[in-house]
């Protein structure tokens, strides 16, 4: 019974770790399986979707990918990730793989616990979680905190009496892995990849396997496959949130996850006036408040094709995917993610004048 079930493999990862490209190199070269996606996006503009349905893989068709932007995929597990799962099996052609592209905010843990589910758990099994980081921003310092120096912080400055949310969350999306992908080891020298890895490792409390990729290029035979069955392992990867939520309720306290520390909206705006000049504004903006992640499209005049944009910290990656569509109305449309306290107003007022810009 075992062989007959559908692998499915859950691709995690923290904002800008290359998650989507890496998923476009795997239906390019996945060998002949017929795929099915979900994909799950933190925000109401299907970005990560629209760019896998204009990648064009036979295997992997539009009616292969279902996009759920209701919310994080781990908080609403019962209302969407279940249906859509029981949707899929129902099909006449099933399809021999199942991925699963989480949000960079989602908790995976709950989500592979959702393979237990009654008439899942008899058809699927989950062949591995993968987990995508990148490399340059480990090796930057973004997750990697001095504790002696934050508890030196935290007896002088009563706001600092917790880790970070955005820590919590890469070393949950660690600990859940059965593979780890250090990604974009091209921008990292070989001594500080070497750091990033101890630092990495250090964080999960397992011990997966470790591979180094650039622009997400894995082969196909690394990602899939693992045959680990991890819905059997669960209780091996649980999250801050589950510990805590352990614990709160042991106390007698309710404790609830959320997203409230994280926002996103749509920015829209007309063409662009110069794309050069209005990729080097977005870094501008980016940095400037301290956005996490901006995607989206952009149309460039005289181009029939629409320019897909990427940005995490300060590098943004930039390139035409594919042509309008008849009856679309070509426009600029981007997601920016930040914490609780960006300033919308501030920051869709900039992206527009940057589209202005000759």
């Amino acid at each position: 019974m075992q062989g007959q079930k559908i692998p499915a493999t859950v691709i995690t990862g923290f904002l800008g770790a290359g998650k989507t490209t890496m998923i476009r190199n795997l239906l390019s070269e996945a060998a002949g399986r017929k795929i099915a996606l979900i994909v799950n996006e933190f925000g109401d503009l299907g970005v990560d979707g629209e760019v896998l349905k204009g990648c064009g893989a036979e295997n992997c068709t539009e009616d292969d990918i279902v996009e759920l932007t209701n919310g994080c995929i781990c908080c609403t597990v019962a209302d969407d990730f279940i249906p859509t799962m029981e949707k899929l099996l129902e099909r006449d052609e099933r399809p021999d793989h199942i991925v699963i592209e989480t949000s960079g905010l989602a908790l995976p843990q709950p989500l592979v616990a959702a393979f237990n589910w009654p008439g899942i758990k008899t058809q699927v099994t989950v062949d591995g979680v993968i987990t995508v980081v990148d490399s340059a921003a480990v090796a930057g310092g973004r997750f990697a905190d001095d504790h002696d120096r934050l508890d030196a912080q935290r007896k002088a400055d009563d706001a600092l009496d917790h880790e970070s949310p955005l820590e919590e969350l890469f070393e949950d999306q660690l600990t859940a892995a059965d593979l780890i992908i250090l990604n974009k080891a091209d921008l990292v020298d070989a001594e500080g990849l070497e750091a990033v890895r101890a630092d990495v490792t250090g964080r999960s409390r397992r011990s997966p396997a470790v591979v180094t990729s650039h622009q997400g290029q894995v082969p196909s035979k690394v990602l899939l496959g693992l045959g680990m069955e991890t819905e059997n392992d669960i209780n091996n990867r649980k999250s801050h949130h589950e510990i805590e939520h352990e614990a709160a309720h042991e106390a007698g306290e309710d404790h609830h996850h959320d997203h409230d520390e994280f926002e996103s909206f749509v920015v829209e705006t007309g063409e662009i006036a110069d794309q050069d000049s209005f990729i080097e504004s977005l870094k501008s903006i980016i940095a400037g408040h301290d956005i996490l992640r901006l995607k989206g499209f952009a149309h460039i005049p005289g181009k029939p094709m629409r320019l897909v944009v990427q940005g995490v910290g300060a590098r943004i990656d930039s390139y035409f995917d594919r042509p309008w569509s008849p009856g679309e109305q070509p426009g600029t449309r981007l997601v920016v993610i930040g914490l609780h306290d960006i300033d919308q107003a501030e920051i869709a007022e900039a992206i527009r004048q940057a589209a202005q810009k000759g």
